[in-house]
């Protein structure tokens, strides 16, 4: 009868690999965190500690083209619609990724102020002046509604204690303002 020799010894098993989608880990979380009280959750949106993925300001929106007519009349393409929430969350972005300025409507690094901004959006090819005017209105009325009468937008924007944060705040609160109304 053959004995086995001593020096053959066997790898310990590895444990079992965990993935999301087999281990219910997800799930378990998920469930926890809906049981706590609304107190307890969060109250702003997670943010990702690894960093975001850069994108133009006008990701998302078709760049305006010229068509054959367009070239031969040697015009303009006809502007990109956008509803009015829509031009201010490109104001908003072009703001982000331009730079913001208080005091002047552009500098020659490219920081623009919020009505630099709007006009900024529209000359690249966004909306119309209509679409701009009832965007500034949307902004009045969300400056306005929060205590803060002031003559303009603009005004609003030069004002000593405003940043850049309050601005983009301004920004989205008029946005989705805009998207309730339908506009």
């Amino acid at each position: 009868m053959p004995t086995p020799s001593p020096t053959l010894h066997r790898p310990a098993p590895h444990p079992p690999l965990l993935t999301l989608d087999g281990s219910g880990l997800v799930e378990e979380i998920e469930r926890y965190l809906a049981s706590l009280p609304p107190s307890a959750r969060p109250a702003i949106p997670y943010v990702c500690p690894l960093g975001s993925t850069l994108q133009p300001w006008n990701a998302g929106y078709p760049p305006p083209r010229r068509t054959p007519l367009d070239r031969l009349l040697r015009r303009p393409a006809r502007p990109v619609e956008v509803t009015v929430a829509g031009h201010l969350r490109l104001t908003s972005r072009y703001l982000a990724a331009a730079g913001w300025l208080q005091g002047a409507m552009w500098d020659a690094g490219g920081r623009v102020c919020l009505l630099g901004a709007q006009a900024a959006v529209l000359a690249h090819g966004y909306g119309t002046p209509y679409t701009v005017r009832r965007a500034r209105t949307q902004v009045m009325e969300v400056l306005h509604a929060t205590g803060r009468p002031v003559p303009s937008p603009d005004s609003y924007n030069d004002a000593p204690g405003t940043t850049q944060a309050d601005v983009h705040r301004l920004l989205d609160q008029a946005a989705a303002r805009a998207g309730v109304l339908g506009i």
